[in-house]
């Protein structure tokens, strides 16, 4: 897993949090109809002053569960309209998840082009909700992963991916989903890929492979490692990586910013 279950998000740095929203917007729970039928949960979080891209969070192995949900309050907090979706309607209901759940049971279960669905159908929401028009992906460790290969879906119309320690080609998942590594020339830019340089499950060298063959390709990218970061540094508890956490929402502010049109 990436986070354990009490961890949190880090604040937005204040500059760039909107300020009569500085601790975030309540999100409301929703349950939401997948393309299958499938009935699935999403936390959705509404800007009223939102001015960019919307954003559908992918979270971790856990997924929908308190950090994911506050991550979404973040985003709106600074000004995005935002919403995390759960990956366990199929198998396991609706959520949150609390910290007993067996996720890996369900994680195995997961299939690529229906998770794709629930994005899309997340997207939809969110457009439909709040008008935006534009929709980047954030992932975070195998939701970071999943973001790298919806953005080999043309028919999600992303208007950028971001990910967080993503991994690029796990031999432990490797056999149950694609690795993006073996797929950069079907994705499509822009792509920003932050990962922590202390990270045993992503080497250096993969990263540095990554970018290569998404250059090769023509992909519109931006690659960072933080030095000495761990795999899951986005944590307000890691105080030793406060720095790489503020630097990380600037880089993921300034990415959006970059992004679409106003809504």
């Amino acid at each position: 897993m990436c986070f354990e279950y009490d961890a949190l998000p880090p604040d937005v740095p204040a500059d760039l949090r909107l300020p009569r929203l500085a601790g975030g917007a309540a999100a409301e729970l929703l349950e939401l109809t997948s393309a299958d039928g499938t009935v699935f949960s999403a936390s959705l979080a509404q800007s009223p002053e939102g001015s960019g891209p919307g954003v559908v969070v992918l979270p971790d192995v856990r997924g929908l569960y308190r950090f994911y949900t506050e991550l979404a309050e973040r985003f709106a907090g600074a000004g995005h309209q935002a919403i995390a979706i759960d990956y366990f309607g199929r198998t396991a209901g609706l959520a949150p998840r609390d910290e007993e759940f067996d996720y890996m049971t369900h994680v195995r279960q997961i299939k690529v082009d229906q998770l794709q669905a629930d994005a899309a159908t997340a997207a939809a929401a969110l457009r439909e909700r709040t008008g935006v028009r534009d929709v980047v992906t954030v992932g975070f460790c195998f939701g970071g992963t999943m973001a790298y290969l919806a953005a080999t879906n043309r028919d999600l119309d992303l208007s950028g991916t971001i990910a967080f320690y993503g991994a690029l080609d796990s031999e432990r998942m490797r056999g149950f989903i694609p690795m993006p590594l073996d797929n950069t020339q079907n994705m499509r830019g822009p792509i920003l890929g932050l990962f922590g340089g202390a990270d045993p499950g992503i080497p250096a060298e993969q990263v540095e492979q990554f970018g290569e063959r998404l250059t090769a390709a023509g992909v519109e990218h931006e690659i960072h490692i933080y030095p000495g970061a761990p795999h899951s540094f986005f944590d307000r508890s890691f105080d030793e990586h406060a720095q790489a956490c503020e630097d990380a929402w600037r880089r993921v502010l300034g990415f959006l910013a970059a992004q679409g049109v106003p809504a």
